[in-house]
């Protein structure tokens, strides 16, 4: 794995429609941008980029942890997704997030029973990525449903991979469409 580029960011919201919110909701994006071995080329076995994918899960899930400041129990939503350079193609991005990524993800985070809900697409340089988000253990805890948008200026290159992990600390700012809560979530099924 040839990492050039690890890029955190953290987004603190502390006023919404002029309410305080407190405390401030934050999340997290921790991204690696590293050279795609396939890049300009059709491989049929992924193996290699699926175990890239089991090195980042835990490595980006510590970091996203580390820049919001909570120990892994205050971990409460997650999402993850990755663009894909010019030269290579989607299936090298899945590779990446599907197999290996999500146990070590949720092992740095302390547990996760939901599915880790992703975004992939192709683009080049400066290419904007909604990740998606939704709590960790239910994931039909409506107060949690969000994203967040990631860039990078310089990446992805044409022979590049930008993989994102993002985490947070709570649900959306003043959340109040109604559905589950989270101390109402049974937290069994990754569901409800």
């Amino acid at each position: 794995m040839e990492i050039r580029k690890m890029v955190t960011v953290v987004e603190e919201v502390r006023e919404e429609m002029g309410k305080k919110v407190d405390p401030p909701h934050r999340k997290a994006a921790a991204i690696a941008v590293l050279k795609n071995p396939f890049a300009g080329k059709y491989q049929e076995d992924l193996s290699e980029l699926m175990d890239v994918g089991e090195q980042l899960g835990g490595m980006l899930g510590e970091l996203a942890l580390k820049a919001l400041g909570i120990p892994k129990e205050k971990a409460e939503s997650y999402g993850k997704g990755a663009i894909v350079g010019l030269k290579g193609e989607l299936e090298h991005a899945a590779a990446i997030l599907h197999p290996k990524l999500g146990k070590p993800f949720r092992e740095a985070l302390g547990g996760g029973k939901a599915l880790i809900p992703s975004a992939k697409k192709m683009g080049g340089p400066g290419t904007t990525l909604d990740i998606p988000l939704h709590f960790k253990d239910a994931a039909f805890v409506r107060s949690h449903f969000d994203a967040m948008e990631i860039r990078i200026v310089d990446a992805p290159r044409e022979d590049e991979i930008m993989i994102a992990l993002v985490v947070t600390d709570s649900g959306r700012p003043l959340a109040r469409v109604g559905g589950l809560k989270k101390e109402e979530a049974k937290c069994e099924d990754g569901l409800r």
